[in-house]
């Protein structure tokens, strides 16, 4: 069974029939994450396959042109969330000018009926889909009357009495409020991806990074912070990271940069993932290299004193 497909058309991937759940998923929150066990325990429950369909780019993103709206999460991060949580087969659509002219019923016939013979479809609150939005549960609801499958529409899931949302959380994350980010993610936001070469400009000023790109993408956040680094030793590794496009050098792609602290070794092509744990400062562009050097020295010590890491003690 492939776990992965990116297109509407193609054969059918669940011929006995599937469970069907819809979203952006976008950085997976707490309502992410209750639709997305109701259709795996739905799906487990009548022995077929639990399926997520989102869609890449996001539709607001493919509307928005060239001022996309922030991301939590890249692609990669999404599918690797599903599947952890139990979904057995992920949909990413290419969202382009094809899809978003389709129409509801032409999105239910080619999609949910012919490829994946849904049984069950479930949505979020407000959910709505096809050309122009003008689909939504009701929508699904007849027209799963008419082709033999049931639509649900989950309750909000709620925190400090208002709806949990990626939006919630992207303000949480400029408000450098990392606590309730994380209470609305269901763990401490992070960034993961695969550590690739850059510059090495921070080589050669005494601070070595990790660097992840975060590809086409605009990252929620900007500016340095105090980290830890998953996926290098048996514990996270103390960490000053810097997410932004580094004006004083030059830089134009968002690149997220994790100075490791006391770490010696080669990073490059492995998987890591970036815990954020609090802001320290925004992003600037400073007049010489010898003056961005003494407020990495600076951000590297208030990152040690947060992080309560004593350099005499090695990590794991």
């Amino acid at each position: 069974m492939n776990t992965l497909f990116r297109d509407i058309a193609g054969g059918t991937s669940c011929p006995d029939g599937s469970v069907v759940c819809i979203g952006a998923f976008d950085g997976l929150h707490l309502g992410h994450r209750a639709l997305v066990r109701r259709a795996v325990a739905r799906a487990r429950e009548s022995g077929v396959p639990a399926v997520a369909l989102s869609f890449e780019p996001l539709p607001r993103e493919f509307f928005a042109g060239g001022s996309p709206p922030p991301r939590l999460g890249l692609p990669r991060a999404k599918y690797e969330g599903l599947r952890e949580l139990g979904i057995d087969i992920v949909g990413l659509l290419r969202f382009d000018a094809t899809l978003s002219a389709m129409s509801a019923e032409a999105f239910v016939e080619a999609l949910l009926v012919q490829r994946l013979h849904a049984r069950e479809v479930w949505v979020g609150p407000a959910f709505r889909f096809g050309h122009r939005r003008a689909g939504d549960v009701a929508v699904l609801r007849a027209e799963g009357g008419r082709h033999g499958f049931t639509a649900h529409e989950i309750d909000p899931v709620l925190f400090d009495g208002e709806r949990v949302s990626s939006t919630r959380i992207r303000q949480a994350l400029v408000a450098g409020d990392f606590a309730a980010a994380s209470k609305l993610l269901g763990k401490p936001y992070a960034v993961s991806g695969r550590v690739v070469r850059g510059k090495q400009l921070g080589r050669t000023l005494g601070y070595p990074t990790a660097n992840l790109r975060f590809g086409d993408k605009v990252p929620a956040l900007r500016g340095i912070y105090a980290t830890r680094v998953h996926g290098v030793g048996d514990t996270p590794w103390p960490s000053v990271s810097s997410f932004g496009t580094r004006p004083t050098v030059g830089g134009l792609e968002p690149l997220l940069e994790a100075h490791l602290f006391d770490f010696d070794g080669d990073l490059y092509g492995r998987r890591i993932e970036v815990e954020f744990v609090a802001r320290l400062r925004d992003e600037e562009k400073f007049p010489d290299l010898p003056t961005l050097v003494a407020q990495m020295d600076r951000d590297a010590a208030q990152a040690r004193r947060l992080l309560q890491y004593n350099p005499t003690q090695a990590c794991a």
